[in-house]
């Protein structure tokens, strides 16, 4: 059978794997410079005998081809950024690239998207239709490396009838995955806020206005906009992050930056909160005497599973894993930007459990010890060959 195939070849290219994720971990790249990790990918493709594609500068666009090439048409996604994070664990493939990082397990994303490349090809011989392989880059960085892809048509010639994504998840065991129908992850902008006057005395605020009271006033105000206007059945969320401005006692700045995050579930709210935080910044700024200045970059959308194709990824991953291991995936806030891809074909966005408590595996993406129980590895690179070999048929 199909499943005892890929299971058997999996694990046969267990160390070989974890090998590929020990040289992509020791050698992050920032979002939107993976020139060295694009190259990697484009070796190991070459190796399998995989035809690639180049999109948005280094992202790898794969295609392979089973019997009846025509008949569906499945993409798998793994992105292969970094972050700007100095590593702390001392592992032997720690990072040698100085204050970078593979701290969101993107390392582990592309290993196991090139395991199930390798897999699949192997067994073209057993599957109906066309598999496309999305390595894409800048997934941590606005607009997202997805936006890019799209754009440059990694999405096309063939168009995926459906594409499923993965995520390590340090919080869900060994062994266990997730998935969960519809809204799953929020949309994200990014705010930057300037407050200018003329500066002064600290002794005398009287002959000037005072950004950094301003600012307080402003921050608090912001809040009050967003929870007194959104409907509660819609979670979102503004966070203002960092705070810049004066440098002694006794000055009042003439300038203060404020930087944040806004996150939503729905796109008009969305579009809403962004002209009342504007509204609100400048009609506050000015009544207190001073200047603003707003940006709303806008980021990814929300990731917006399709209900149909996750519950066919949902029942293949119980047949293959069994009921026990699979869990119902936690409304977030945090985002991703596969949103993308979900709002121009059927999305399935999963996650995939590299937690184990017993070997101190604990700690969160996006920390400095983050890391993986590396057994997730060859259950990573099963689900993605299974999903690709099973999703859309009829079998």
């Amino acid at each position: 059978m199909l499943k005892e195939k890929i299971k058997g070849l999996a694990l046969q290219y267990q160390q070989e794997f974890i090998k590929v994720r020990h040289h992509l971990h020791a050698h992050p790249e920032i979002s939107y410079q993976e020139f060295e990790t694009s190259k990697y990918i484009q070796q190991k493709l070459s190796e399998f005998d995989i035809p690639f594609e180049i999109k948005a500068t280094t992202g790898v666009v794969g295609l392979i081809k089973g019997k009846n090439p025509g008949s569906r048409v499945i993409a798998l996604r793994a992105d292969m950024d970094a972050l700007p994070i100095k590593e702390e664990n001392e592992v032997e493939y720690k990072s040698v690239n100085e204050g970078l990082m593979h701290a969101c397990g993107h390392d582990v994303h592309t290993t196991c998207l090139l395991g199930a490349a390798k897999i699949l090809n192997e067994l073209k011989d057993d599957w109906e239709g066309t598999i496309k392989l999305l390595f894409q880059p800048g997934e941590e960085r606005n607009p997202g490396g997805a936006s890019y892809m799209i754009r440059d048509g990694g999405l096309e010639n063939p168009k995926p009838h459906g594409i499923f994504g993965m995520h390590v998840h340090p919080g869900l065991p060994l062994g266990k995955f997730s998935f969960r129908k519809g809204r799953v992850m929020a949309s994200a902008d990014e705010i930057f806020i300037t407050i200018r006057s003329k500066g002064g005395h600290a002794a005398a605020p009287h002959l000037t206005a005072d950004t950094i009271l301003i600012a307080s006033h402003l921050i608090v105000s912001l809040q009050q906009i967003i929870s007194r206007n959104n409907n509660p059945t819609s979670p979102s969320v503004l966070s203002i992050c960092s705070i810049e401005g004066g440098h002694t006692t006794n000055v009042i700045p003439s300038e203060v930056k404020l930087k944040g995050t806004f996150r939503a579930m729905d796109e008009v709210w969305r579009r809403k909160a962004h002209e009342l935080i504007k509204k609100q910044t400048v009609g506050l700024v000015t009544a207190m005497g001073a200047e603003a200045d707003v940006l709303v970059d806008v980021g990814y959308p929300f990731v917006d599973n399709d209900p149909s194709l996750t519950e066919v990824g949902w029942k293949l991953a119980e047949e293959y894993w069994g009921k026990e291991n699979v869990e119902e995936t936690e409304l977030r806030m945090g985002a991703e930007d596969f949103g993308y891809y979900t709002h121009v074909v059927p999305g399935c966005f999963y996650r995939l459990g590299v937690g184990n408590e017993e070997k101190g595996i604990i700690h969160n993406v996006h920390t400095p010890k983050f890391n993986i129980d590396e057994e997730a590895i060859t259950n990573g690179i099963q689900m993605m060959a299974w999903f690709g070999a099973k999703a859309g048929t009829t079998n």
